[in-house]
């Protein structure tokens, strides 16, 4: 199993919108993320900063990568793609976080 720790931005004033579009967020993501192979997904919330703190665990890089090109997750790219910022093909601009330390 992969870890995987990234952080994106919010838009300003963006926060509740971010929040509701997730509660819940749509089925067919949901059983797409499962299908590639992410066992366990968290997004959390800097509320002072915007910043999006994100944390998954999925079984490989390469299924992980396919994501991106579903349609599904290329519509909620698109959905998502006014409350932050984004690359021009309307995925999130992420930072990837590299793992110092872990406890089993």
């Amino acid at each position: 199993m992969i870890r995987k720790a990234f952080v994106m931005k919010l838009l300003p004033g963006f926060q509740a919108e971010y929040q509701r579009r997730h509660n819940p967020i749509w089925p067919e993501l949901q059983a797409t993320l499962k299908q590639y192979g992410v066992l366990n997904y968290s997004i959390f919330l800097d509320s002072e900063t915007d910043i999006l703190f994100a944390y998954a665990e999925c079984e490989s890089e390469a299924l992980w990568n396919h994501i991106a090109h579903t349609e599904v997750c290329q519509r909620w790219w698109n959905q998502m793609q006014d409350l932050m910022i984004t690359n021009e093909d309307s995925s999130p601009t992420t930072k990837d976080l590299t793992e110092v330390f872990h406890l089993e």
